[in-house]
């Protein structure tokens, strides 16, 4: 399993980096950390970035100070557990049209499942969530988090809305075709060219 660590100061990068991380999780709150930004860009190392409690602007900000190469977007609300009126889960869409040639993703501190497989609909390229082995433990992260069994059932989700998603292009289905043929009374004719 491949891991890597949100750097929370720039000694943390260099401790970090001698293990060779495959990128750098810039948490919330260190998006307005410029000279922490800059020095996780310096590996030459993808960056994930979480939006949660920033605007706009210090968004623009951070991808200004750093780039949009090799730039992992993540939409997020800052709160633990975050109450579902507070997801904002447009935000994805927002930021796709933003920032088109990055990777936009979804990090979730809710309570259940449902947000995080309706951030995939909505184009989530990647999901974070917080995982631990009994939401009841003492700790700020646990109620936010997913349990072992919730983790199996989001990751099996997720893989069958990508399946379910298709292509946009209408089609007849060979398991249409029997149902067609009992059922449909009328076949449509083909259009007629027009001049």
């Amino acid at each position: 399993m491949l891991w890597f660590a949100s750097c929370w100061d720039e000694e943390s990068v260099d401790f970090i980096e001698s293990f060779a991380p495959p990128c750098y999780k810039v948490a919330s709150a260190s998006l307005t950390d410029i000279p922490l930004l800059k020095k996780m860009r310096a590996t030459g190392r993808p960056l994930m970035l979480s939006t949660g409690m920033s605007t706009m602007e210090e968004i623009a900000a951070a991808v200004d100070a750093i780039g949009r190469e090799n730039l992992l977007i993540a939409h997020a609300t800052s709160s633990y557990p975050c109450p579902p009126e507070h997801l904002n889960l447009n935000m994805i869409r927002t930021l796709k049209a933003q920032y088109p040639e990055c990777v936009i993703g979804y990090s979730g501190h809710e309570v259940g499942l449902a947000p995080t497989w309706a951030a995939v609909t909505l184009g989530a390229a990647f999901v974070e969530r917080h995982i631990t082995l009994d939401r009841a433990m003492w700790g700020s992260d646990q109620a936010a988090s997913v349990e072992i069994g919730g983790l199996l059932r989001l990751v099996a989700s997720i893989r069958d809305i990508e399946r379910s998603m298709g292509d946009g292009v209408k089609r007849i289905y060979e398991g249409e075709l029997a149902a067609r043929k009992k059922l449909r009374r009328v076949v449509s004719a083909p259009a007629l060219p027009t001049n």
